[in-house]
């Protein structure tokens, strides 16, 4: 890999962008699913169908997001997408242990994503692509997707903990005010880790049972709404990052653009300036 293309601050900038926000999209969807199911009562392929919103919005405005670099410029698209998609994570905050319709819970939520990420998805790619040489657009290419990669899979250890720690400490709470015996509290609190598939000892009573699955739903949904708003966080700052670094305008880098003996072209110090 090839670190001299970071000192493109478009670059720099785009890469970035893609650290934060598919962190935010990967670590979200990781934890969607297990709400779905567990929680809501949704089949797995109830729970698939609910993101079919997201593959059909990508696929029916690809074309007219990519035209928006040519029209806009990289930098409007690529912090108006990144704000929308925040906007959609943290409205799956929204929605409780008994969420009801799938239409009028989980479905806004989908669709504003949907739009902020399928506003930023293109323009990210053109402006990765332009940031660079032509000749080393592949390794561009080859380096965002390897940071898309490595974003999800640090998402999801990292807002496992937060989740983690969020369900604990609510179930904890809640198992509290119950009048369960201590050595039940203890068995539920010591083995919280495993989340919804927490099992209740049999020598609680059917009605105690209830209520513990009940406060144990409930301690979900309370740590994926903070996992919806470390997401909603992390798509803002990915919108700050590329008005911080990403140019105006996207082109291409040629050489002309590479310092020479401690200096920039004037080429490359008008592309600054813009």
């Amino acid at each position: 890999m090839p670190l001299g293309l970071f000192r493109s601050p478009t670059f720099t900038g785009a890469n970035l962008l893609t650290l934060l926000l598919y962190a935010a999209l990967g670590g979200l969807l990781f934890f969607l699913p297990f709400n779905l199911i567990q929680v809501q009562g949704y089949t797995t392929t109830g729970a698939g169908a609910a993101l079919l919103p997201f593959v059909l919005v990508m696929f029916l405005l690809s074309r007219w997001t990519g035209s928006l670099v040519e029209r806009f410029g990289s930098k409007r698209p690529l912090v108006v997408g990144p704000v929308i998609a925040a906007a959609g994570f943290a409205l799956f905050a929204l929605p409780g242990a008994e969420a009801g319709s799938y239409w009028t819970s989980f479905f806004p939520a989908v669709m504003v994503m949907s739009l902020g990420m399928t506003v930023s998805v293109a323009p990210l790619t053109t402006t990765v692509m332009g940031a660079v040489e032509e000749r080393r657009a592949g390794v561009a290419s080859g380096i965002n997707n390897a940071v898309s990669r490595t974003a999800a899979l640090l998402a999801v250890a990292v807002f496992g903990v937060f989740m983690l720690d969020a369900f604990q400490s609510s179930l904890a709470e809640r198992l509290s005010t119950m009048p369960v015996p201590s050595e039940v509290r203890a068995h539920l609190v010591g083995h919280s880790g495993d989340l919804v598939s927490l099992k209740i000892p049999d020598s609680v009573s059917g009605e105690a049972q209830a209520a513990i699955r009940d406060a144990v739903r409930k301690s979900f949904v309370a740590g994926f709404r903070l996992v919806a708003h470390l997401a909603a966080g992390l798509a803002l700052m990915s919108a700050f990052a590329t008005w911080w670094l990403i140019a105006g305008k996207a082109r291409r880098e040629t050489e002309n653009d590479v310092p020479r003996h401690g200096g920039q072209s004037t080429e490359g110090r008008a592309h600054e300036r813009t």
